[in-house]
């Protein structure tokens, strides 16, 4: 770990890891403002009143740095482990699920923070259950499946490579049956046969969107709009989860 054996050195290693583990492991009766001053100096570094504000105030905690643990709600607990984790400036944040339990406006403002850290510098690997969470945020995917890692890639090229599109045909007149023209794509329909969904893969570049309409066409059927939507990271997690 930065050229220290984990093993042998393990204490200068420690020093570029900072960990937020799932559970919340704090002093519930001992203030915000040493708790996080505290685990600081468990790594030996020097007393920096200034750094610690200024983790406090990133975090939204520095009207709560006199108040006890006990005292402060789930979100905010949470907030103190990674204020603690970050109080001997890491280079590496491990986050374990850390907004597990907590509301969807607090997941946003945590997701939000999360990426102001990776901002500075940070590297951050976050394990989570929350998949959009993951699509939001993060730069690069790993997706274990029975203890096994069985991809790990960038985000953008995993969703271009495996993600699919669906073109959504919103039809004038609906349709009882896909008509026999229309068999050799991929679609399907929805909405009582009043829309037409045309899955297809992008990375093809084929036409295949305009020999659809073509063919809507040449067969007289009339469409009032048209509008597109790309595989989510959650449906390719699935799919890759569903392969191995």
């Amino acid at each position: 770990m930065f050229g220290h054996d984990n093993v042998s050195d393990y204490r200068a290693a420690r020093s570029h890891i900072g960990l937020v583990p799932q559970e919340l492991t704090t002093d519930a009766f001992e203030n915000v403002w040493n708790t996080v001053s505290f685990s600081r100096g468990l790594f030996g570094k020097p007393a920096n009143s200034l750094y610690i504000k200024e983790i406090l105030e990133r975090l939204s905690l520095w009207d709560k740095k006199d108040s006890q643990i006990r005292m402060l709600s789930g979100g905010m607990k949470r907030r103190v482990m990674i204020a603690k984790a970050l109080s001997h400036e890491p280079d590496i944040l491990f986050l374990d699920e850390p907004t597990a339990g907590v509301d969807v406006k607090l997941r946003k403002s945590m997701c939000k923070e999360m990426s102001e850290l990776r901002e500075t510098g940070v590297t951050i690997i976050l394990t989570t259950h929350y998949i959009e969470e993951a699509e939001e945020i993060a730069d690069r995917i790993g997706v274990i499946n029975k203890g096994k890692l069985i991809v790990t890639e960038e985000k953008t090229a995993l969703m271009k490579k495996l993600g699919k599109k669906e073109l959504i045909i919103n039809l004038y007149e609906p349709l009882k049956k896909i008509l026999n023209p229309l068999s050799t794509f991929d679609v399907a329909l929805a909405e009582e046969g009043k829309q037409l969904i045309f899955t297809y893969d992008p990375i093809k570049g084929d036409n295949q969107v305009a020999n659809l309409l073509d063919h809507l066409k040449q067969n007289t059927i009339k469409y009032k709009d048209l509008t597109t939507r790309q595989s989510s990271l959650e449906e390719i997690f699935i799919q890759l989860v569903g392969e191995s």
